[in-house]
């Protein structure tokens, strides 16, 4: 007779049958049906929800644990929608375990977290031992696009009622405490028509491109000079190139979409300005070339979070006892974290899994990884530490 599943892993497989690939990606859906999953979750437990719009169909749901101290707030959340299923090659709503790992989209990124943090609100909300302040988790829409479930939640939020915010992400079980910023903007160049029969008619924009990619390549090997002991280097990469409308015309535009990730210290101002004189050195040398900035597209701040902290260090202390002793780490991905950060919340990154996995074709999770993941997260809701104004020792 089989084993029935544990209950966290129940769950991961539930949402992981709900499709919440975010609607800006083929496919996708609004994130409504793991909202009422997770609304129904807590209201058979008795613990307190309410929705947050944020787009039309597409809402946070944040529940709540009271907690002996109500003026202070610790947040734990993780958000609900994944990329694109197309090009995976196993079925990306029927999970399935094998050989100790659940398979499926989003059993990594981020729904194995998402488990984790329900399990761990509702053991303690059964619990006859309150934590020392008022626990909110919160499940957002959004960030695989453009962070937009997490922005709004952060408009009501300051950093003198949250104590903590710690955000699910496939970390392998380490405590992250710093991770890369980010800009995506367009950068264009501009000619003029012609027959390609005679191209000197026309001014070919895809070969002023060419002029501007060899630029950037060579101001980005600069960035080796400039490093972080937890991040390592900036990085800037060319991901998208449009241009041209058919082969007999020499093409009046060509586009390209740049991604540049921030270390901590930088700023998109300043890192703009920067691609800026790039470009303007450029059109100086070769006067045919024209070149534009478009406005960012995504901007996001990096995170930084004192290792000393209290929050920090009393998350290293619930690892310890668990016997699963850890270091602060830094991871070059983005998240939901680095917008509480920029309030000034102290906030980590930690969840199950491996980024390595995510996003993947056949995208799995370390079931082990999840069960602990879920001890962690409840122990850290009852950790007394995580309010200490000094550093424990």
């Amino acid at each position: 007779m089989t084993a029935p599943m544990p209950s966290v892993l129940q769950t991961l497989a539930d949402l992981i049958q709900i499709n919440s690939v975010n609607p800006n990606y083929k496919s996708g859906v609004p994130e409504a049906g793991v909202v009422d999953y997770i609304d129904t979750f807590f209201q058979q437990r008795s613990i307190k929800t309410w929705r947050q719009s944020v787009e039309p169909h597409r809402d946070n749901l944040i529940a709540l644990v009271p907690g002996r101290d109500h003026h202070r707030k610790m947040i734990f959340e993780a958000h609900m929608d994944t990329v694109s299923v197309e090009g995976m090659t196993i079925p990306p709503f029927e999970p399935v375990v094998r050989q100790g790992r659940m398979y499926g989209r989003g059993a990594c990124d981020t729904k194995s977290g998402l488990a984790g943090m329900m399990h761990a609100l509702a053991d303690v909300a059964a619990s006859a031992v309150l934590p020392p302040c008022d626990l909110w988790f919160v499940a957002t829409v959004d960030e695989e696009f453009a962070y937009r479930g997490v922005a709004e939640f952060c408009r009501e939020l300051t950093a003198e009622t949250c104590v903590v915010a710690v955000v699910a992400e496939p970390t392998e079980l380490q405590p992250v405490i710093a991770s890369k910023g980010l800009i995506r903007w367009v950068i264009e160049t501009t000619g003029k028509a012609a027959h390609s029969a005679k191209p000197h008619l026309g001014v070919n924009a895809i070969t002023s491109m060419v002029q501007v990619l060899q630029a950037l390549e060579h101001a980005n090997l600069e960035l080796s000079n400039c490093s972080h002991p937890l991040l390592g280097n900036a990085t800037c990469n060319v991901g998208v190139i449009r241009g041209g409308v058919q082969v007999n015309l020499v093409p009046a535009s060509c586009q390209v979409e740049v991604d540049r990730r921030l270390l901590p210290g930088e700023t998109s101002e300043l890192v703009l300005q920067h691609y800026q004189k790039v470009l303007d050195q450029v059109m100086q040398m070769h006067p045919q070339v024209q070149a534009v900035m478009h406005p960012p597209m995504l901007t996001d701040l990096p995170l930084e979070t004192p290792a000393d902290c209290s929050p920090v260090q009393a998350m290293l202390q619930v690892l310890r006892d668990l016997g699963c002793p850890q270091e602060p780490v830094g991871m070059p991905f983005g998240s939901d974290a680095s917008k509480f950060g920029a309030l000034g919340i102290p906030s980590l990154i930690f969840g199950p899994g491996s980024i390595d996995q995510a996003h993947t074709a056949n995208e799995y999770v370390d079931c082990q990884q999840v069960l602990m993941s879920h001890q962690v997260y409840r122990r850290y809701m009852l950790s007394e530490h995580v309010l200490h104004a000094g550093v424990i020792s």
